[in-house]
C-alpha cells in the first residue's frame, strides 16, 4: 500500500493541516510523556522547513464533561511543542470562529498554529459533514500523521481530507510500512504473542494470525478461557465462558501452532494476596486466580522464539502492574529485545509501557504508537484515517 506522502506535496506557502496524535499522558497541567510529540516532530519541521503554514489538529483524552474539558486543554501540548522545535507556535483557545480563522489567516510560512482539543466539537466523533468540511476550510492540503487515531472515522481524520488533497506524513508511513511488511510479507518464522486480559479483545487479530504467523503464542487474562476450553480448572481466574466455544475454535484450526501456558503464577486475592504459588496450568484450586504466566512457561516461550525472524508482540502476560506478578511480561520483554536478526514489533498499548518503563524500548524494531490501530491493521481491517488518503 503506497500512499501519497508529505514529501509528495508541494507545500511551500500551502496552510497545511496536520492531523496530529498529541494524546499525550498528564497529570495536573504537567506532561508525563512526551513521546507522542516527539513522534510527530519530523512531519511538523519538514514542513515548517519547507515554508508551510502548519495547522495541528488532535484530540487529548475523553471530553464528555465540563470537567473533562478543563483536564484536557491542549494548551499544554502547545508549551511542550515549542520547547521541542524551533519554529513559532502559538496556540489558539478554539476549534472554531473568528479566534481561530484570523489565527490561519496571520499564520507566515514556517510557523505554527495548535488547535484546542478537537474532541471539545460533540461532531468531531460523529464525523458530522458540516465540521469536517469546516475545517478543511482553513487549509489547502491535508496530512495525517496521527496513526493512534485512523482506525476511526471521525472528522478530523476522514472529514477534512474528504475536501482536500491528502497524504499520509512520516509517521503513519512508517506505521504502515512496518506492520504491513509484518501482515503482507514477513520474513520466517513469524511468531506472533498475544496477552492481555480478554479473548473478545482479540477474536480477529487471532483468527488473521493463524493464518499467517508460523506461530501464535498466547499468554495474560485470556488464556484462561482456552485453559477451560480444554477442560481445565481455572478457580476465579478471568473466564469469558460465552467465549470457550470459541477458544475450541480456535485449539482445533492453530493445531500446532497455538502455544498456550503450561503453568502458571496464582494468588488468593488480586489485591491483597496471603499466598502466592504456581500450579500447572489447568489445574487452579477454587479460591486461586491465575495472575502471571509461570516459570515452565516462560521457558516453553523462549524456546518458540528461538530463531524467529519476525515477532508481533501485543498485551501483557499478567498483571504486570503489580511487581509479584510481572516476571512473565519482564522475561517476554527481555527475550525479544535480545533476540538477534529479528524484525520486533510491539503493537502499542501496555507492551509498550512495559518496554519503556523496562528500559528495553531502543531494542525494539518498531514500537506501534496506535494501539487499537494496530491491532486493528494485524486483524486485516480497513483503518478508515488510512482509506481516505489517496494512493500514489
Amino acid at each position: 500500500m503506497a500512499k501519497v506522502t508529505v514529501k509528495d506535496l508541494d507545500v511551500k506557502g500551502k496552510r497545511v493541516i496536520v492531523r496530529v496524535d498529541f494524546n499525550v499522558p498528564h497529570k495536573g497541567g504537567v506532561i508525563t510523556d512526551d513521546n507522542r510529540v516527539r513522534a510527530a516532530l519530523p512531519t511538523i519541521n519538514y514542513l515548517t522547513e519547507n515554508g508551510a503554514k502548519v495547522i495541528l489538529l488532535s484530540h487529548l483524552g475523553k471530553v464528555k464533561t465540563d470537567e473533562d474539558k478543563a483536564k484536557n486543554d491542549m494548551s499544554i501540548v502547545a508549551d511542550c511543542l515549542a520547547k521541542l522545535q524551533s519554529a513559532p507556535v502559538r496556540f489558539v483557545n478554539a476549534t472554531r470562529g473568528p479566534e481561530l480563522e484570523a489565527a490561519v489567516a496571520e499564520l507566515k510560512d514556517g510557523e505554527i498554529v495548535l488547535m484546542q482539543n478537537t474532541r471539545y466539537e460533540k461532531g468531531e466523533s460523529k464525523n458530522d459533514p458540516e465540521l469536517g468540511a469546516y475545517w478543511a476550510s482553513l487549509g489547502d492540503l491535508f496530512v495525517c500523521d496521527a496513526f493512534g487515531s485512523v482506525h476511526r472515522a471521525h472528522a478530523s481524520t476522514v472529514g477534512i481530507p474528504t475536501h482536500l488533497p491528502g497524504a499520509v506524513g512520516f509517521l503513519v508511513e512508517k506505521e504502515l510500512n512496518v506492520l504491513g511488511g509484518a501482515l503482507n510479507d514477513p520474513q520466517r518464522p513469524f511468531v506472533a504473542i498475544l496477552g492481555g486480559a480478554k479473548v473478545s479483545d482479540k477474536i480477529g487479530v487471532i483468527e488473521n494470525l493463524l493464518k499467517i504467523a508460523d506461530k501464535v503464542i498466547i499468554g495474560g487474562g485470556m488464556s484462561y478461557t482456552f485453559s477451560k476450553a480444554m477442560g481445565g480448572e481455572i478457580g476465579t481466574s478471568l473466564l469469558e465462558a460465552d467465549k470457550i466455544d470459541l477458544a475450541k475454535d480456535f485449539l482445533a484450526k492453530g493445531e500446532g501452532k497455538l502455544i498456550l501456558p503450561i503453568d502458571t503464577v496464582i494468588a488468593n486475592d488480586f489485591s491483597n494476596p496471603t499466598e502466592i504459588k504456581t500450579v500447572k496450568a489447568g489445574e487452579i484450586p477454587e479460591g486461586f486466580m491465575g495472575l502471571d504466566i509461570g516459570p515452565e512457561t516462560i521457558a516453553l516461550f523462549k524456546k518458540e522464539l528461538e530463531g524467529a525472524k519476525t515477532v508481533f508482540w501485543n498485551g501483557p502476560m499478567g498483571v504486570f502492574e503489580d511487581p509479584r506478578f510481572a516476571v512473565g511480561t519482564v522475561e517476554v520483554c527481555k527475550t525479544l529485545a535480545e533476540l538477534e536478526g529479528a524484525t520486533t514489533i510491539i503493537g502499542g498499548g501496555d507492551s509498550a509501557s512495559a518496554a519503556k518503563n523496562l528500559g528495553f524500548a531502543e531494542k525494539f524494531s518498531h514500537i506501534s504508537t496506535g494501539g487499537g490501530a494496530s491491532l486493528e491493521y494485524m486483524e486485516g481491517k480497513e483503518l478508515p484515517g488510512v482509506a481516505i488518503i489517496p494512493e500514489k
